[in-house]
């Protein structure tokens, strides 16, 4: 028997449709490539997205085709975003950061046939048009005013093309497993992999983000969404925000530590969510300024591991809630948030920290284990080290092109590649990449405890540890350090500040002193980079 319930497909458009009608005069405020702050409401997001499909469709594109973005968080990428998938397109994401031979490949490899980018990203567009063939349209997102002079034909700057369009458009009719999306993977290992979203993993993706116990938003809430929107949807805060009808804060290309704390101060910004790095600039800058956070309520970091040091100094210091985060692009990306349950609600000073180092619960709609090398699962003891892996609606099934199966298995669970232990009450911890697990006599070491200990110390602005061989253990753990600046930590200072805090034989067996540790492009630490360059290193005696 069926239920007698009306079909209502979950498509992306519907969000654009609700913000435009029950919250029609909210701001989506942007720091604007060209310079000034600019304004729009989603009212304006809404009218320039129909526009934008009317555009698209009358010029030939079809539902299905791939139409990339090159671009920062602003309004007009918002509502790019909203017009290509309203048309039945794919909007893809590229990350600016690749090396230019990377984009072109994703480019191709995704056939893209246009392109909307930045004013700041249109050397690289003249780079990468000659080399991918597929490609027919270039739309530069600025007025007539500002466009720049260009060899490259079929370009359009994005206000004037905007007005060859009158709105009066209908939506494709598309259904809710269509794809809408798509974004690829740093491919830190080989080569790139696409993951490719539906309307309706997006939508449940976007319901599920603003739950309360996960990242707990409504409309009363000013959002920052500092991580870019080529960052795996900017954690799905591009759906999430206009489905509650929150003010948007748009930062453009600036994301240091001053422009950051201008737009929190100034716009009343009460959320906000970025990888460490960036959180490490804005606290350093309020140091040196005395500056404070009186509006900013909660802070979303994830993307890499979290230092207990910037959760400590952002809760004692400024009085702002962080909720550690974990996920990746084939989820979304929101695996896990660590808001607390009953169960530790009771916990205060280091034994509330102690919990927020962990990356949390999953919220429903994702589904979480550990095993063995043999696929045998694993307690949740708090304890026990395993392949963690995943499924739920807005999980990939397998990637774009059938790339990457052996991580994809029959009963639908994905593996992370992430190494991980769980808790009697569902808190999920990383501990490592599956690929960068320390191995020393049998046993396993956590790289990223020993990474977030180390980056407490005083003097310590960024570390990294790798394990190398060692002829006895296999493999010793390498601590690799970058000072802050004007600081100049000692050997046996940062092994005396990690002295008790972790077993003996977790230790760092050296430390390495550098000028900077290499990222990925996604702001990573790029452990295969790190190996190589200490390849020829031995532990002393």
């Amino acid at each position: 028997m069926l239920g007698l319930m009306q079909e209502w497909p979950l498509v992306c458009h519907k969000i654009i449709d609700f913000a435009a009608r029950q919250h029609p005069h909210r701001e989506v405020v942007s720091r604007s490539i060209e310079g000034p702050i600019t304004r729009t409401t989603y009212a304006g997001i809404h009218a320039n997205s129909k526009k934008i499909a009317q555009l698209l469709t009358r010029e030939g594109y079809k539902p299905g085709d791939r139409i990339a973005t090159l671009a920062w968080n602003t309004g007009r990428h918002l509502e790019a975003w909203f017009g290509i998938m309203g048309m039945g397109g794919v909007y893809h994401t590229l990350n600016p950061r690749l090396f230019p031979e990377q984009i072109a490949w994703i480019m191709n490899h995704a056939t893209d046939r246009a392109i909307f980018t930045d004013l700041t990203f249109m050397p690289l567009v003249e780079k990468l048009a000659p080399a991918v063939e597929s490609l027919r349209k270039v739309i530069v997102m600025t007025d007539a005013a500002h466009m720049p002079e260009t060899a490259l034909t079929n370009v359009v700057a994005y206000e004037e093309w905007l007005k060859e369009a009158d709105g009066d458009f209908e939506w494709a009719d598309v259904g809710e497993d269509a794809a809408c999306g798509m974004c690829y993977t740093s491919g830190t290992t080989g080569d790139p992999k696409g993951v490719l979203y539906s309307h309706r993993s997006n939508v449940l993706h976007a319901m599920m983000a603003c739950m309360p116990d996960a990242m707990g938003i409504g409309a009363k809430d000013v959002i920052l969404p500092v991580v870019p929107m080529f960052h795996a949807n900017a954690w799905g805060l591009g759906q999430s925000s206009p489905m509650i009808g929150a003010k948007m804060v748009m930062p453009g290309g600036k994301m240091d530590g001053q422009s950051i704390y201008e737009l929190l101060d100034t716009e009343k910004v009460t959320f906000t969510a970025a990888v460490p790095t960036v959180w490490l600039m804005l606290l350093q800058y309020l140091e040196l300024t005395g500056n404070k956070l009186p509006y900013l309520n909660k802070v979303v970091i994830g993307g890499a591991a979290c230092p207990r040091a910037i959760t400590e100094k952002f809760e004692k210091d400024y009085g702002v809630e962080v909720i550690h985060a974990w996920g990746m692009t084939e989820m979304s990306p929101l695996g896990s948030l660590c808001t607390m349950k009953p169960e530790y609600a009771d916990r205060t000073g280091d034994a509330l920290l102690d919990i927020k180092q962990k990356q949390g619960p999953a919220p429903f709609g994702v589904e979480m284990k550990i095993t063995d090398d043999d696929d045998n699962e694993l307690p949740w003891d708090g304890k026990t080290f395993g392949r963690l892996k995943v499924r739920g609606p807005a999980v990939a099934s397998s990637y774009y092109g059938g790339d990457g199966a052996d991580h994809f298995d029959s009963h639908g669970w994905f593996d992370t590649g992430d190494v991980a232990h769980i808790d009697e009450f569902g808190y999920m911890q990383i501990t490592d990449r599956s690929k960068d697990v320390i191995k020393s006599g049998g046993e396993w070491i956590s790289s990223i405890d020993l990474e977030n200990l180390a980056v407490g110390h005083p003097d310590v602005a960024e570390a990294a540890v790798i394990g190398l061989p060692h002829d006895k253990w296999g493999e010793r753990p390498l601590l690799v350090i970058v000072a802050k600046e004007g600081c100049s930590p000692s050997r046996d200072g940062v092994l005396g500040f990690m002295d008790g805090k972790v077993a003996k034989w977790w230790m760092p067996d050296d430390v390495a002193f550098v000028d900077e540790i290499p990222h990925t492009a996604t702001g990573k630490i790029k452990k295969t980079a790190l190996r190589e360059q200490f390849a020829h290193y031995r532990f002393p005696g």
